[in-house]
């Protein structure tokens, strides 16, 4: 009995050693497997689990005046994001996360839903540094920092309309921030980074590929122009009580756009509660008739003509004439006139007779010469072309009545380009709201002593018994024109709605600053042009050849031997 039990322990012992033997040749194996067979494939998984290539945000472009001043400018922020299923979402730090973020709870149950849909969900973009390092602190699995940049223009409302804004993804949505959008986006690098198991980046392993920030782009704006052109522009629409207003300044020389301004505006640093209206830059978008401002050209294309001189007769009177069964009239019967006086006293009825005299080709022909129904090129986002038909379906109506602006439609900004061909002894230039070097070479269009006879005749209509002589700034010849324009609407015109324009230059001896001003819809009496744009214009221009330290070149009215008749004068 004693043998067979010892033949029983020895046979158990066997088996437990071959157990164990068996079993720490598997732990080896599996060691070795580990170790060596494995391990890349291993490290790889693990790899996934804590290193990630992650994106390095590229900051947008600077956007900066001709003196190199800033318009618009990236900073850097953070964005909070999760991933949906790695967050705790009864850890009752979410609530104090809500309150860092000052959003609502649910805001963050919208997050929660979303776990088995998706793995990234922005909580709040672009917040302040002192949230970012606030939240950083609750360490929250799954709730992640990203890197982003936001934009932020230090002029503010002075230059929304021409810089315009980007979205929330640092892409351009208006101005020349959409204009230019592929010059100024920068291309985001890549960074390989070790993450902990909550995410958080705990140490950068490689550069991928560096960032690349967005182009410098610079604009012709002058900011201290654009300051001065939209504080005068606001308070004139202001005093007046008008709906809104436009102005353009422009340098013949080259065609840059030295200031664009438009009422109402808007803060892109904070559009919350704004309108898409308050968005639209109306020198260059808007289209309204010209009205008498239009009447330089009409005149241009009768001395083109070879058949009118400055000095020859029109007959006016009695201040009325019917065409096709409707009347044009002037305010006052002007009588027997020459052209210089059709310009200087804006008479419709003149510039009328005229064009009927022309036939509608020439007047046509000139239009269209100047820039009127077609692109400026300033490539601005949304810019109208306006509208000029065809001479072909003219009748006599249309003929006579857009000898004095109606039946065209123009831009400010249009218009200021066709005053700059006056200015410029007849060459067209396009407009450019990038900064030019040099004079930018241009196309005549207009003889030059054309040009020139025309331009004498601007200055008339600013001297003391001129319709447009609040327009006049001391010390320097000042050539333009007034505009009141019934506005446009269905059926017909409107009998007390009017456009306010002025449209000019100086100085007039050698013209370094062509200005248009528009005053939207004036409430409060006065009305036409030379009462309510011409001093706004006057104003700015005045500003503007100080800071320019452009030289007079009306010496005696600086030695006060010329005095500025404070009489009333009207004109359409």
């Amino acid at each position: 009995m004693e043998k067979g039990q010892t033949k029983s322990h020895a046979g158990r012992r066997g088996f437990l050693t071959g157990t164990f033997v068996i079993a720490s040749a598997l732990l080896l194996w599996r060691a070795a497997d580990l170790q060596i067979f494995s391990a890349p494939l291993l490290r790889q998984h693990g790899d996934a689990r804590s290193v990630r290539d992650v994106a390095i945000a590229a900051h947008r472009g600077m956007i900066v005046d001709r003196n190199g001043e800033p318009l618009a400018i990236s900073t850097p922020v953070s964005s909070v994001w999760v991933t949906p299923k790695e967050v705790p979402w009864r850890d009752a730090r979410l609530a104090q996360l809500a309150r860092v973020l000052e959003i609502e709870p649910a805001a963050l149950r919208g997050a929660q839903e979303m776990r088995l849909q998706r793995e990234f969900v922005y909580v709040k973009r672009q917040v302040t540094p002192d949230q970012a390092e606030m939240v950083s602190a609750l360490r929250i699995p799954g709730v992640h920092l990203e890197r982003e940049y936001k934009r932020y223009y230090p002029a503010g409302e002075i230059a929304a309309h021409v810089i315009g804004f980007t979205n929330v993804d640092d892409s351009g949505q208006e101005g020349m921030e959409l204009a230019f959008d592929h010059w100024l986006r920068g291309e985001p690098g890549v960074k390989r980074v070790l993450k902990d198991r909550i995410g958080r980046t705990v140490q950068d392993i490689e550069s991928i590929r560096p960032p690349a920030p967005g182009k410098l782009l610079e604009l012709s704006i002058d900011r201290r122009l654009q300051y001065l052109a939209y504080r005068e522009l606001k308070l004139a629409v202001a005093a007046n009580g008008a709906r809104g207003g436009s102005m353009v300044m422009l340098d013949p020389a080259t065609g840059e756009v030295l200031a664009m301004a438009a009422q109402p505006s808007f803060n892109p640093n904070n559009r919350s509660g704004f309108k898409n209206e308050f968005y639209r830059n109306r020198p260059a978008t808007d289209l309204f008739e010209p009205g008498s401002t239009l009447k330089p050209f009409t005149i241009a294309a009768a001395l083109q003509s070879g058949r009118f001189t400055p000095a020859t007769i029109i007959e006016t009177g009695p201040g009325v004439m019917a065409v096709s069964n409707h009347f044009i009239r002037d305010i006052r019967d002007f009588g027997t006139i020459d052209v210089a006086n059709v310009i200087r006293k804006s008479s419709n009825v003149g510039a009328s007779r005229i064009a009927l005299s022309l036939g509608p080709e020439p007047l046509w022909q000139m239009f269209r010469a100047v820039g009127f129904g077609r692109g400026t090129g300033s490539g601005f986002p949304g810019e109208a072309t306006g509208q000029v038909q065809g001479f072909k379906h003219w009748s006599e109506l249309e003929l006579a009545t857009a000898a004095f602006g109606y039946g065209i439609s123009v831009t400010a900004l249009q218009l200021a380009q066709a005053y700059a061909v006056i200015a410029n002894e007849g060459v067209l230039r396009p407009v450019s709201l990038q900064k030019q070097s040099g004079r930018v070479p241009g196309q005549p269009v207009m003889p030059a002593a054309v040009a020139a006879q025309v331009r004498a005749m601007l200055e008339t209509v600013v001297e003391p018994d001129g319709t447009g002589h609040r327009a006049a700034v001391r010390g320097y010849r000042v050539a333009g024109k007034t505009g009141t324009v019934h506005k446009a609407v269905a059926g017909g015109y409107a009998e007390n709605r009017y456009l306010s324009l002025f449209a000019g230059f100086a100085p007039a001896s050698a013209p370094r600053l062509v200005l248009v001003v528009m005053i939207d819809e004036p409430q409060m009496g006065e009305y036409y042009g030379g009462l309510v744009a011409a001093p706004v214009f006057a104003r700015i221009m005045h500003s503007a050849l100080r800071i320019f330290a452009v030289p007079p070149d009306d010496l005696p009215a600086l030695e006060g031997r010329v005095v500025v008749a404070g009489q009333d004068a009207s004109t359409l």
